[in-house]
C-alpha cells in the first residue's frame, strides 16, 4: 500500500511539474499588463491610454488566444467600473489574472459584488468573490509550486490555504456570504478553504467553482461545488480521490469538449479552454449549466494578495 501511494505521489508530482513548465514557457513575454494592473491595485488613477492599450490587445488578431482573454479581464479590473458577469468563462478569466503573466501581486484576489438569482422574487445577495490562481513556477516566494500541488492533491493542509485564511480574515467581514473560485491548484485549495472548520464558522460559503481541478475534501465542503473540466484536460483527475472516490471524481466533473488535439491538451485545454464562452458560456457564474445566476462585480474594490512561503500570523 505504501509503495502504491509513493508511485501515485511521484506520478502526480511529475504531471504538475510538467504542467507548470509548459505554463511558464507559454507565458514568457506577456508582461504588457503588469504596470497597469499594479497601479490599479495600488489605488492609483489609470490613464485612458492604458485602458485603450488593453482594449486594443483584446481585439487584435493575435495567435496568443489566452493573452487576448486575459486582456479582456484586465480591462474590466483596471476600469474600476461595476460590470455584470453572466457565465463561468468570464469568471475564469478573472481567476487567471492571479498569474504572474498578468501581475505580480497574486495569486489571491477579492472583489465585492452582488449575486443575482434572476428569479421572479428578484432575489440577490451581497457577496465577496475570492479568486485563486494555480500552479505558477514563475512566481517568486509564492506557495504555488509543485509541492503545494502534491499536498493539496492528497488533501493535506498547506501554506497556500493558510495564506488564504489570513487574507480572508483580514479583508472580509465575519458573517459575509462568499463565493470561491479557482483554476487548477487554485481550484483544489478552493475546496480546502470551503472545508475548513474555522472558515465555515466565520463565513457562509454559497458556491465554489473550479476550473481544471480534481475533487478535494468531498465530504467536508460547504455550499454548492461545481467542477468544470475540458475533456482533453487530465489535471481534474490528479488527486487522491481518483483512487478513493473514483465515481465521485468522474461523475462530479462537468465536462465540455474544447476541440483540442492530443498535442494541445497540456497547455491549451488546461488553460485556454475555461476562458472560452463558446465552450463554457452556457454555464452561469455558479458553474451551473443553463443556470440563470449572474454576478455584478464592483471592480473598484478588487485587490490582489500575495501567498508568501513564510506565513505570518
Amino acid at each position: 500500500m505504501k509503495r502504491f501511494k509513493r508511485v501515485v505521489a511521484i506520478s502526480m508530482a511529475l504531471a504538475m511539474v510538467l504542467g507548470s513548465t509548459a505554463f511558464a514557457k507559454a507565458t514568457e513575454g506577456t508582461q504588457v499588463m503588469d504596470a497597469d494592473i499594479a497601479s490599479a491595485d495600488a489605488g492609483e488613477n489609470v490613464t485612458v491610454e492604458a485602458i485603450s492599450e488593453l482594449a486594443a490587445l483584446a481585439s487584435t488578431d493575435s495567435t496568443d488566444t489566452r493573452k487576448q482573454q486575459m486582456a479582456t479581464a484586465a480591462r474590466d479590473v483596471i476600469s474600476g467600473e461595476t460590470i455584470t458577469y453572466n457565465n463561468s468563462a468570464q469568471l475564469s478569466r478573472l481567476v487567471q489574472l492571479g498569474y504572474t503573466d498578468a501581475q505580480n501581486d497574486g495569486p489571491i484576489s477579492i472583489t465585492k459584488g452582488v449575486l443575482n438569482y434572476n428569479n421572479w422574487l428578484g432575489q440577490s445577495k451581497d457577496v465577496y468573490v475570492v479568486c485563486l490562481s494555480g500552479t505558477d513556477t514563475s512566481a517568486e516566494n509564492q506557495t504555488t509550486g509543485w509541492w503545494t500541488d502534491l499536498l493539496s492533491g492528497f488533501e493535506f493542509n498547506n501554506k497556500y490555504v493558510k495564506n488564504i485564511k489570513k487574507v480572508m480574515s483580514e479583508n472580509i467581514p465575519a458573517g459575509s456570504d462568499v463565493i470561491v473560485t479557482g483554476h487548477s491548484l487554485g481550484g483544489m485549495v478552493a475546496q480546502q478553504v470551503v472545508s475548513d472548520s474555522t472558515l465555515k464558522d466565520n463565513y457562509n460559503f454559497l458556491n465554489t467553482v473550479t476550473f481544471g481541478s480534481p475533487l478535494i475534501n468531498g465530504f467536508k465542503r460547504e455550499g454548492t461545488v461545481k467542477r468544470l473540466g475540458d475533456t482533453s484536460d487530465v489535471v481534474p483527475y490528479l488527486s487522491v480521490s481518483t483512487f478513493l472516490n473514483v465515481f465521485w471524481q468522474t461523475l462530479g466533473l462537468n465536462k465540455e469538449d474544447g476541440g483540442y488535439s492530443v498535442l494541445d491538451m497540456q497547455f491549451h485545454a488546461h488553460n485556454e479552454s475555461y476562458n472560452r464562452t463558446d465552450v463554457w458560456g452556457a454555464y452561469d457564474v455558479t458553474g451551473t449549466k443553463n443556470g440563470s445566476k449572474t454576478l455584478t462585480l464592483d471592480f473598484a474594490t478588487t485587490q490582489f494578495y500575495h501567498s508568501p512561503v513564510t506565513v505570518t500570523e
